[in-house]
Formats: C-alpha cells, sequence, structure tokens
C-alpha cells in the first residue's frame, strides 16, 4: 500500500468525520464507495466499520443530551439479527459481486431518500422502528452504509433532526461493534495492512474532522449538508458499481 494510497484515505475519512458531525449521517455514505475502490470490498467497508464506531463514539460523547434512549433501544435490538447474517455475506461473497452489491445499496438507499424527503406517510408504533433496525444491522455490515435505512424511517416518521442525529450516533457504535466481532472472528486476515503511523493519522483525521464539523455545523443549514452528502455519495456509489460490473464481465 502506498504512501499516496494512505494519504487519500486518512484525507476522506477526515471529510466523512466532518460529514457525520454536521449532518449525524454521511460518513459511510461517503467514503465507503471510494474506500472500496481504493482497497477492495472486504477490507475497504471492513475500515469504514472501524472508523465509523470511533468517529460515533467522539461524537456521542458531545450530543449525550439529545439521544432518545427509548428509539435507540428500539432500533439497536433489531440491528443485531441483520449485522449478523450480513456480516456472514460481506466476507464470503466474492470481490467483484459485494463492490456491486455495495454500490447498488448505497444507490437505492440515496434514492428512496430522496424520493420520500416530500412523502405525505407517517409512520407510527415500534414495527417501523424495529424494520429500520434490521435493515440498518444488514446494510451496515455488507456495504459499511447503516445510515440510510435509519434515515428513510427518521423522514417517514417525522423525527426532528437534532434527536435523530444525536440518537444515530451510540447506535452506530453498537451495530458497528456487532459487525467487527463477527468479521473479525470469521475472517481476521481482511483487516488492512496498514502501517501505524498511518492508523494514528487516520485517529487524528476522525478527531480533526469532528472538531472541524462542530465549527461548520454552526453556519450550515441541515438540508444543504444533506444535499451535499447525497450528491457526494450518489458519485461514488455509481463509481463503485460501474466497477464492480466492469470486474464481473472482465
Amino acid at each position: 500500500m502506498t504512501t499516496g494510497l494512505l494519504i487519500a484515505i486518512i484525507v476522506a475519512i477526515f471529510l466523512g468525520s466532518t460529514t457525520q458531525r454536521i449532518a449525524g449521517i454521511g460518513f459511510a455514505m461517503l467514503i465507503v464507495p471510494f474506500l472500496v475502490l481504493m482497497l477492495g470490498p472486504h477490507e475497504g467497508v471492513l475500515l469504514v466499520n472501524i472508523c465509523g464506531v470511533v468517529s460515533s463514539a467522539i461524537i456521542t460523547v458531545r450530543v449525550w443530551k439529545d439521544i432518545d434512549w427509548s428509539m435507540f433501544r428500539w432500533l439497536t435490538l433489531p440491528s443485531a439479527l441483520g449485522s449478523i447474517p450480513g456480516s456472514f455475506a460481506a466476507v464470503y461473497l466474492p470481490a467483484a459481486p459485494l463492490a456491486v452489491t455495495v454500490g447498488a445499496v448505497v444507490l437505492a438507499a440515496l434514492t428512496i431518500s430522496l424520493l420520500l424527503q416530500r412523502s405525505t406517510i407517517v409512520l407510527t408504533g415500534n414495527l417501523p422502528k424495529a424494520t429500520a433496525g434490521v435493515a440498518a444491522g444488514l446494510t451496515n455490515s455488507m456495504a459499511g452504509v447503516g445510515g440510510p435505512a435509519v434515515s428513510v424511517y427518521a423522514l417517514l416518521a417525522r423525527w426532528p433532526q437534532r434527536p435523530f442525529a444525536a440518537t444515530l450516533q451510540p447506535f452506530f457504535v453498537v451495530i458497528g461493534l456487532v459487525t467487527l466481532v463477527t468479521k473479525i472472528t470469521l475472517a481476521p486476515g481482511q483487516v488492512p495492512p496498514i502501517p501505524p503511523w498511518a492508523w494514528i493519522g487516520i485517529a487524528l483525521a476522525i478527531s480533526a474532522g469532528i472538531f472541524v464539523g462542530e465549527r461548520l455545523a454552526r453556519h450550515i443549514r441541515d438540508n444543504h449538508a444533506r444535499f451535499a452528502v447525497i450528491v457526494i455519495a450518489f458519485i461514488g456509489a455509481a463509481t463503485a458499481f460501474v466497477k464492480g460490473i466492469t470486474d464481473l464481465l472482465a
């Protein structure tokens, strides 16, 4: 792994952390397609899982007072049901089909989120919460992207932005840890071969991204931040999808 590639990974993680602190989501959506292109679908998604847990854990401390713990429980417990089978699929699927899956999952989730923004449907009750949790666990473990599934629920349930963004942070920590334990148990060799200095750089990038995101959040409207995340994520997901299709046909 070249120094230039490692620096590109660190920059991508910095941007992902900044975005997540501003909008509450976006870390994985923003960087997973690009890390899949740089590292491959197995190692790329696993690195996103690792960094996502660290980033969300730091942000959790910052937004503790806004967390809806009842909503957290209803989302988190069912997510384990999706995380475990999704982790098996992520470990054992060949690289090209998994790259196609990663791109397709992100594209589909983003498209659904956009289409439902103006929907008049309002979800109530606990079953939709549990369903969103299962879907988030599945997509997080397979594609490193758990936010879109919960975002769709938030849109349809009219969940306010502040408690939504805060509650997702401990949620991401839990489903990320479940996914990591399962994947590393099944295939410990999939941890990216990153040198110690780069891991330090990744940790600093996450911290710096959160620091910058907190200050930018005071000047950026939530809808503008989410729109920027969606545009960049669409580009990255489409690129990963096309590359996976190309590899399958090669």
